[in-house]
């Protein structure tokens, strides 16, 4: 255990220099960055906002109830069973039947299970029925459907809310669920939210809709940015579901900020007919239920490239981009809770962390002298080397430092006494039997191996657990535990046995004590 070959020392020493040299890099100045990279510190130690984010999801059911009315229209007629006064109300359809029974035997198994595979999009038992009376029946959703409906807006809301922010440049935010309807945001460093909570609270709904008095479809009065008031046809030309970019750009002509934006191939498709048959006409650009430009037709568009243009400043296009890359979010959502961390705070936690990660180490460093001498120097030695490879790590991984982090610091400096200390004790008893120092020093090695290698992976379990089920701080308190655990390792059995090694060798002759 005390031979080293020259490669496996070269190794060791480039390895702890290679993470050691990251630590420094948190040390440069701003105005003199070598290579980008540093340890970001969380909501907790610099401040911040948080957001708490709810979903409203009445919008998105009844939509979703209205996509139920072919469907079940066609249901009804491919049984031979007499319909009227089809009527939408609020989250449930309504209508007249003939024979109800015939509906119920035909549809239901049991009254809160739709079977006809004519329901479709969602699973059978997702719809539920009433009883009016005078044959009158309402259909909804059940409360599994609603709970579907609930969980997927959610989890969609969520990723949509991550690449809106990411898309902002904001360093490790934390986006998590929080119960049933609500997201927490927690936006480290970033002191003014407003911007933040403008691109947060548009759901960005695109559509494009042809203005014209006559309509088919009918028409409905939108107001433009410039307050104009138009009559726009409820058919949709084309949704923004068919965007596949979307970038900030300058119109050479007027020299005004729009935005330029690329359609797959069925949106190029679906606007190339759309323009091709209404040239001279205006087609409404509608976010979220307004009017942000109504350009007129002047040609065919079949490129599957167009421009938006308005009187926007460059930052609105640059927001209009960001909404309509990152796509829309199906329900609105709304700021319950909004705070500003303030960085007194911050600069309070860092500086008692910094103090009780310096009073420790100064005290395990005392200890481990007084107790083991040159060989307890060794130990400290490992010890400082073991902080500079965990900050390194945390470092390359641009990782985000909490208080709780500081606190998996602290418990590391713990961790990596207590591998050496295992050693040494160790040791001690093997050099009450061996009359070789080198032998007992060896065997020290080897046998406190597998006792090390068990507290230390045990700990190193609990740590991954705690990483994969718990969030926000507990992760922060998992992630450098984890990483400390795997330096202490390094160091103690790599790093400090090479120093012992050199010692043991040197003064092999002198009766080394420990």
């Amino acid at each position: 255990m005390l031979n080293f070959s020259k490669i496996n020392i070269i190794l060791i020493y480039l390895i702890f220099f290679f993470i050691a040299i990251f630590s420094v890099l948190n040390l440069q100045n701003k105005d003199n960055i070598i290579i980008d990279k540093k340890v970001n510190l969380g909501l907790d130690l610099q401040g911040g906002s948080y957001l708490l984010l709810e979903i409203n999801s009445d919008s998105l059911v009844e939509e979703k109830i209205q996509s139920k009315v072919i469907p079940i229209k066609k249901l009804l007629k491919d049984n031979n069973l007499k319909y009227e006064n089809f009527k939408i109300r609020d989250k449930s359809l309504t209508f007249f039947i003939e024979d109800v029974e015939k509906f119920e035997l035909l549809f239901f198994s049991k009254k809160e299970n739709l079977v006809n595979p004519y329901i479709d999009n969602y699973r059978s038992f997702e719809l539920d029925y009433k009883l009016l009376g005078n044959n009158n029946i309402e259909i909804l959703f059940s409360k599994f459907g609603l709970l579907t409906i609930n969980n997927s807006a959610l989890k969609q809301s969520i990723e949509i809310v991550r690449r809106r922010i990411d898309d902002v440049g904001t360093k490790e935010p934390t986006i998590l669920q929080r119960g049933d309807k609500r997201i927490l945001v927690e936006l480290p460093g970033l002191k003014d939210p407003e911007r933040i909570k403008k691109l947060l609270g548009k759901t960005a709904q695109l559509n494009f809709r042809l203005v014209s008095d006559n309509s088919d479809f009918g028409t409905e009065d939108l107001v433009s940015e410039l307050g104009e008031t138009l009559k726009v046809s409820k058919r949709i030309v084309m949704s923004g579901e068919n965007l596949i970019d979307a970038q900030p750009s300058i119109q050479n002509q007027k020299n005004e900020p729009s935005v330029s934006f690329t359609l797959d191939r069925l949106g190029s498709q679906k606007f190339g007919r759309a323009t091709t048959d209404n040239v001279g006409k205006r087609l409404a650009i509608v976010l979220d239920g307004k009017i942000i430009s109504a350009p007129n037709i002047n040609e065919p568009i079949t490129s599957g490239k167009g421009i938006i243009s308005g009187n926007f400043s460059f930052q609105e296009a640059t927001d209009l981009s960001l909404l309509l890359r990152s796509g829309a979010l199906p329900t609105p959502l709304d700021v319950v809770e909004e705070r500003t961390v303030g960085p007194d705070l911050g600069e309070d936690s860092i500086r008692s962390g910094i103090i009780s990660l310096i009073v420790g180490f100064v005290l395990v460093i005392i200890f481990m002298f007084f107790k083991y001498k040159i060989f307890g120097l060794v130990a400290n030695t490992a010890l400082i080397a073991n902080l500079l490879m965990l900050v390194g790590i945390l470092t390359i991984l641009e990782a985000t430092l909490t208080l709780p982090g500081i606190a998996g610091i602290i418990l590391t400096i713990g961790m990596a006494v207590d591998a050496n200390v295992l050693i040494f004790e160790r040791i001690r008893e093997e050099l009450k039997t061996e009359k070789s120092i080198i032998h007992a020093f060896d065997s020290g090695y080897s046998k406190a191996k597998i006792t090390v290698l068990d507290a230390n992976i045990t700990t190193l379990i609990a740590a991954i657990i705690l990483f994969a089920f718990g969030s926000g701080p507990v992760k922060g308190f998992a992630i450098t535990l984890g990483i400390g655990i795997i330096t202490t390792l390094f160091t103690a059995y790599f790093l400090a046995r090479h120093l012992t090694s050199m010692i043991v060798l040197k003064n092999n002759n002198r009766g080394l004590k420990i």
